[in-house]
């Protein structure tokens, strides 16, 4: 099953306005939150630790659903904290089987930075045909990405977008008001020079190997400690889907997520790595002009579950993956596998 432009822009405004609902209620609840609060851990489950933040966007995902999901499209809703229980679909009561669409929702991707008021966190969701277990990121065709800002920010983007339809990027100025549209360019650099670009390695685990991997690259790039200022700066953004933002935004040049790989050289078998609900929002990507694709080179693609390991490259522009990429496959080969 496939739907027309038509449609396809109907579930995208439908997942705009799923991201609006969860960042009022998050962003309400976080300003009556006693001090702490929202960071006591809720839950443990295969995909990842639960903090009470999570909990108010999970009801608040429920809620919308029920009441603003359209019962003649009847849908599968795949997030985290769901592994253990009933499939959640709506209109409820209807069998897996017979929905026609399997929706992918990180509720809040960057859980600890929004916890914390250090950075702004992402609410993620992106919608497929329903394939029952054959249903894979290739098959996402609308996503929508909205920003749940730090309290000290006002702004907050909202960007979504159907597969072969041009990225749409908005902005909230304040809880309620209307949404404006803004314009966001990734980098046209044709290298890293003077730019940011990074491995990600937000944890201990596997650090050293991700950093000699990273270290090698700029080594086969340009050389390393040959010029007194650095060259390639790194900024570790724990989020994926404020990542994406990163580069869709003209922030950062390059960005590699190959946790999975140095994990599994290492043996670390129940490290933390990006699922497919980190990465639903990749076609927002391809919208706005930058690549993203599995580490050799392929198209990005893995079953629509949360417990799957996605790594996963991602560059500004084309000149910047003809430029890097051949490298890079040479450091992985080298470094990494």
């Amino acid at each position: 099953m496939t739907a027309d432009p038509a449609a396809a822009e109907s579930f995208r405004r439908l997942l705009c306005q799923l991201g609006t609902f969860i960042r009022e209620r998050v962003l309400a609840a976080r300003d009556r939150a006693a001090e702490g609060a929202l960071a006591a851990i809720a839950a443990q489950t295969a995909a990842d630790i639960i903090y009470a933040v999570d909990r108010i966007s999970e009801h608040a995902i429920t809620e919308w659903f029920a009441a603003h999901w359209p019962a003649d499209q009847p849908v599968e809703v795949v997030m985290e904290g769901l592994e253990d229980g009933p499939p959640l679909v709506f209109p409820t009561g209807t069998p897996p089987a017979q929905t026609a669409w399997k929706c992918i929702l990180d509720p809040i991707d960057g859980t600890r930075n929004l916890m914390t008021d250090k950075r702004s966190a992402w609410v993620l969701a992106a919608i497929a045909p329903q394939r029952g277990p054959d249903t894979s990121l290739a098959d996402l065709f609308v996503a929508a990405m909205t920003e749940l800002p730090p309290s000290r920010q006002v702004r907050s983007d909202q960007l979504s977008a159907f597969r072969g339809g041009p990225l749409q990027t908005t902005a909230c100025d304040h809880p309620g008001a209307p949404e404006r549209p803004i314009r966001l360019h990734p980098s046209r650099a044709t290298d890293l020079t003077h730019g940011f670009a990074s491995f990600v390695k937000f944890f201990p685990e596997g650090k050293t190997l991700l950093a000699r991997a990273e270290e090698a690259l700029v080594e086969r790039l340009y050389g390393i400690g040959r010029v007194a200022a650095p060259l390639v700066f790194d900024d570790q953004y724990i989020s994926t889907g404020g990542q994406f933002h990163e580069l869709l935004a003209g922030h950062d040049r390059f960005i590699a997520d190959l946790r999975p790989l140095a994990f599994a050289k290492l043996g670390l078998e129940r490290a933390l790595v990006c699922h497919p609900y980190d990465v639903c929002p990749a076609l927002l990507l391809e919208a706005g002009g930058c690549l993203i694709e599995a580490p050799d080179g392929q198209p990005l693609d893995a079953p629509l579950d949360t417990t799957s390991p996605v790594a996963w490259v991602a560059y500004a522009n084309p000149a910047l993956a003809a430029h890097i990429r051949p490298a890079l496959h040479e450091v992985i080969r080298t470094c990494l596998l």
